[in-house]
């Protein structure tokens, strides 16, 4: 039981996942995108793994090379969900462990917005501060890796 990263393989139990966190496509067309991304090194896809069923995940990227700042510049986290009956249970703080761990390695910013009702007092009670962005509702959080 724990985070790991996940292979095209675990496309059976993510998909219910992905569908509940919500996407406009179908599912062969995420199976499409989802392989396309575990098999781009810029790319992790995490997994909460209870037991043989995947009850979180997130997908974290890795911007590359920038042509000013050099190779350790900026990633982001694109996708942070656990099953709402698994929620409170620490599944989304390992997942965070496991996506500033593997961001850590790679970029020196990780950035993400987070809905200021339904996400960024998750993110606030790890300790992270959401500033304003553009879309009101979704403030930037960030970890500045270098300091």
């Amino acid at each position: 039981m724990g985070v790991r990263e996940l292979t095209v393989d675990d496309w059976a139990g993510l998909w219910p996942l992905v569908k509940g966190f919500g996407t406009e496509f179908s599912e062969p067309e995420s199976r499409g995108y989802f392989e396309e991304l575990v098999e781009d090194p810029r790319w992790v896809a995490l997994g909460y793994d209870d037991g043989g069923e995947l009850i979180g995940y997130a997908a974290v990227q890795d911007y590359g090379t920038h042509l000013r700042a050099g190779r350790r510049h900026h990633g982001r986290l694109h996708d942070l969900y656990v099953l709402p009956d698994r929620r409170r249970g620490g599944v989304g703080r390992a997942l965070m462990a496991a996506v500033a761990e593997w961001a850590s390695t790679r970029v020196r910013h990780l950035e993400w917005q987070g809905h200021h009702e339904r996400a960024a007092p998750f993110y606030e009670a790890l300790g992270y501060h959401g500033d304003p962005c553009p879309q009101p509702d979704y403030p930037t959080f960030e970890i500045d890796f270098g300091k």
